[in-house]
């Protein structure tokens, strides 16, 4: 037999997952005398063997190996297994069984091709990622190792899965056709009835791995291995509470965790509690933890926990007992019942407090929006069986995606598919020899479909607009860039002079002149998510309100970093305080508040616009808070030239309107004063068109039109300065 080494297990990468591959280091490699593309065997430490095939990669001491690979040898992450060097041959034939799969001309075409050169064992189950069902090997042809290869004649059954007894891996008979499962079939115990059986693995979730590392701390050493913690004297953790935004993976984490500790997983859901008869509720949950005690070692996973389990007060009888019932539950757990409770959801703060304490929910770990890294992870696992373009670069989606949890980035690559599909269709009545593939357009199509649902109920969006649609102004634009980009760009060098970036920008000059245009340009040059919020519109009569919708603000853009929250006429909403005005001095309080936490988080940035600097409370303005003051004046002669040159961009304008002429003639003039004589004496030259021939014939002579001197003179009659702009 070929030496081997002992190595330990952990989890694949997110694109390697169902592939069959074992991920080892150069030195692993080397020291087994193998090349990659070979096959290993992995043995674990109870005689369970798999064969997989060698891809260079992982660490020194570590093979990575998928789901599939760590359920044929009947191994977890983190134990040992003996890796050694196999001889293979190529297989003749090969049966592969698919329960639950209906008979399809082309399933043995694509059986095949998923299996071509890998190497495979009878009683090996296999995931097929594009029909989300697993394939048992059921016989190989010669026994042993072998490689599928293009004259390996593949046979498939398809068929339903039969019900088959606890330890008996079966498969039955369907549709008259007869499986030939058996012979080697890996032996699996069978989940209890009523188990919620999931496929769920730690290779389906991205951008999770420390909190993945949190939680199987927290829950598979309690339940793989409980003896430990009776050694040390102390009571295994009964409970662990997930928490952070909707479709972050709260609830895929908790089923991930039950598939690979193989513990029997099922749901207590509020709806299916509540009922209108006095003790039912309380009953039912009563019912739900001995069902979990009596099938142990079990997963009891509470979703949403704040429907059940809110804080309790004087007006809620029925809330107030289901509480108690929860509480006694928890607390009759012992480290004998080989149970964890898993609670998620994403009001923390409403849960009450006694469920919180140590000896029921343990430990609280937040499952936030992910970062950049993490949904490059999340894009590999949703493409991984998709026919991406070549002019698909998932880097730059990962980076276009700021604020995007799990489900959105899911709902994108779906959406993405649609748009594919769509062409496709198009494009096969036309070409019978059409290709199936997601381009780059079609993500395209999907970013402006898809929106990050954490800031749904705000207004978010990643503006377009640069500082090449705003003319002049260029110190301000070059203090923006450095306050609000280069904290993003060189990251390291703040780091490096332990020099913290400003928290906060204030625009102020007369109206007009382009503040909030300023700040929707800096947030399209940056690239990042920009939340507009119109001061007023925070501002409610009901006491608190208005500091819970500033709060919620902040809080959502702390989840969706890097975000630009730009606060427009913020003298409506942080006036001077001590002039009688009690919303107003509390609301300022929130958002100085909120304010002072921005230094813990570079990625966030606030930016604030006025045209009334003197009314805002002076402690808004100090360093730390709005420290930046940035006046955006009146534009000058040669500013008002660059503005008209953005706005009369691709207009047809007559050879005799010079704009240089037009900028010395308009001081006084604001952007936005600038921008209307522009539309205005479009509308002159229209009217003009329109006038004389009608409007058919002025549609197809549409070409012929042009802007000339008496409409931008006609339009300064009626466009003028506001009083005061002079």
């Amino acid at each position: 037999m070929t030496r081997g080494v002992d190595l330990t297990v952990q989890g694949a990468e997110k694109r390697d997952a169902g592939r069959g591959i074992a991920r080892l280091s150069n030195a692993t490699c080397r020291t087994l005398g193998i090349l990659s593309g070979e096959t290993v065997v992995i043995e674990s430490e109870g005689g369970r063997e798999t064969v997989a095939k060698v891809w260079p990669g992982g660490e020194d001491g570590v093979v990575r190996v998928d789901a599939d690979t760590r359920r044929n040898a009947d191994v977890t992450i983190g134990e040992t297994v003996t890796v050694r060097k196999e001889p293979v041959e190529d297989a003749r034939r090969a049966t592969v069984s698919l329960p639950e799969t209906p008979e399809h001309d082309e399933l043995t075409a694509y059986v095949t091709r998923r299996l071509l050169d890998r190497p495979i064992r009878a009683g090996e189950r296999i995931h097929l990622e594009d029909i989300g069902d697993h394939a048992h090997i059921t016989s190989t042809t010669p026994d042993g190792t072998v490689r599928v290869t293009e004259d390996t004649r593949v046979t498939v059954v398809p068929g339903r899965r039969a019900r088959s007894s606890a330890g008996e891996g079966s498969e039955g008979e369907s549709g008259g056709q007869s499986s030939t499962a058996g012979s080697g079939a890996p032996p699996t115990t069978a989940a209890p009835s009523g188990s919620e059986a999931s496929d769920v693995t730690y290779e389906d979730i991205g951008g999770l791995d420390e909190e993945l590392d949190l939680i199987r701390e927290m829950i598979e050493l309690p339940l793989a291995e409980p003896e430990l913690f009776r050694r040390l004297g102390v009571e295994p953790p009964r409970g662990v509470l997930l928490h952070g935004p909707p479709g972050t993976g709260k609830t895929l984490i908790a089923k991930a965790v039950a598939n690979e500790v193989d513990a029997y997983f099922t749901t207590i859901s509020g709806p299916e509690v509540v009922s209108k008869y006095k003790g039912e509720s309380e009953e039912r949950i009563r019912e739900k933890f001995e069902e979990a005690r009596a099938n142990a070692p079990t997963i009891l996973f509470i979703d949403e926990i704040d429907s059940i389990g809110g804080a309790r007060d004087d007006d809620a009888d029925m809330e107030n007992r289901v509480v108690a019932q929860l509480l006694t539950e928890l607390d009759g757990l012992s480290g004998r019942d080989e149970m964890v409770v898993i609670g998620a959801t994403n009001r923390v703060d409403a849960i009450d407090p006694a469920l919180r304490r140590g000896g029921r929910f343990d430990r609280e770990i937040e499952i936030g929006v992910p970062n950049e890294a993490g949904r490059r992870e999340i894009l590999d696992v949703h493409t991984r069986g998709m026919p991406l373009g070549e002019d698909v670069d998932l880097d730059t989606l990962a980076s276009r995606t700021h604020g995007f949890v799990g489900a959105d980035i899911r709902s994108l690559t779906t959406e993405a598919a649609m748009s594919s599909l769509r062409r496709y269709r198009h494009d096969r009545e036309e070409d019978d020899g059409a290709a199936l593939s997601v381009t780059r357009a079609d993500f395209e199509s999907a970013m402006a479909a898809v929106d990050p649902s954490a800031m749904r109920e705000y207004v978010v969006e990643t503006p377009l607009t640069t500082f090449d649609d705003v003319g002049g102004l260029t110190e301000v634009k070059a203090t923006l860039r450095e306050a609000v980009m280069w904290p993003l760009s060189y990251e390291n060098l703040f780091t490096a002079t332990n020099t913290a970036p400003p928290s906060g920008i204030l625009l102020y000059g007369p109206p007009g002149t382009g503040k909030t245009l300023l700040a929707r340009a800096i947030a399209g040059e940056s690239g990042v998510n920009f939340i507009h919020v119109a001061g007023p519109e925070l501002i409610d009569k009901y006491v608190g309100e208005s500091e819970k919708a500033i709060r919620e603000v902040f809080e959502r853009a702390r989840q969706t970093a890097p975000t630009i929250v730009f606060f427009d006429e913020i003298d409506a909403l942080a006036g001077r305080r001590g002039e009688g005005h009690e919303v107003t001095e509390r609301v300022v309080s929130q958002l100085l508040t909120e304010l002072d936490g921005l230094t813990a988080n570079p990625n966030l940035m606030v930016l604030a616009a006025t045209n009334r600097y003197e009314s805002l409370d002076a402690a808004l303005l100090r360093p730390g808070r709005l420290e930046s003051h940035l006046e955006v004046p009146l534009p000058d002669e040669a500013a008002r030239r660059a503005i008209l040159a953005v706005h009369t961009d691709e207009k047809p304008l007559a050879e005799e309107v010079d704009l240089d002429e037009l900028a010395a003639d308009t001081g006084g003039y604001s952007g936005a004063d600038l921008e209307a004589l522009v539309r205005q004496a479009s509308l002159f030259a229209i009217r003009g068109l329109a006038d004389d021939i009608g409007p058919e014939a002025a549609n197809e002579r549409a070409d012929e039109i042009r802007i000339d001197r008496g409409h931008f003179e006609d339009a300064r009659a009626k466009v003028e300065p506001p009083s005061g702009g002079h």
